[in-house]
């Protein structure tokens, strides 16, 4: 949160990007809310970028509705692989930010991978240490 806040202080618009598939996700995205409530004077989005079209979108429209300020799936991402799209979607939402918010504790997987490719991006990173 402590992230957000410094961020923010110094911008009047934040657009945040979750990919919405795993505990940091949820957790950023629930920072994002809280940070939404705190600060109703700016122009705060919650985005979910999803890599491929998902069955609960529809099922659980609702659901979704009330949690993001859009749902969008990159039109870079069609006909790509689904087992490739995860990948792609993470970069895609690197391309699109100034810069990331990341908790990365091992070095494999796709939360390092995509820490690293924002760091070859030269993109601004926030890290922040897994609680014990």
């Amino acid at each position: 949160m402590e992230i957000l806040e410094s961020i923010l202080e110094s911008e009047q618009e934040l657009t945040c990007y979750v990919g919405g598939m795993g505990e940091f996700d949820s957790l950023c995205a629930n920072a994002v809310r809280v940070l939404k409530h705190r600060h109703p004077e700016k122009n705060i989005l919650l985005i979910l970028v999803l890599p491929y079209m998902k069955q609960s979108i529809n099922t659980h429209r609702e659901y979704y509705q009330e949690r993001y300020d859009d749902i969008i799936i990159p039109t870079e991402l069609a006909g790509i692989h689904y087992k490739k799209a995860i990948t792609a979607r993470n970069r895609w939402m690197v391309d699109q930010s100034d810069c990331l918010v990341s908790m990365v504790w091992r070095n494999y997987g796709g939360a390092y991978q995509t820490l690293k490719y924002a760091e070859k991006c030269s993109k601004r990173i926030f890290r922040m240490e897994p609680k014990a």
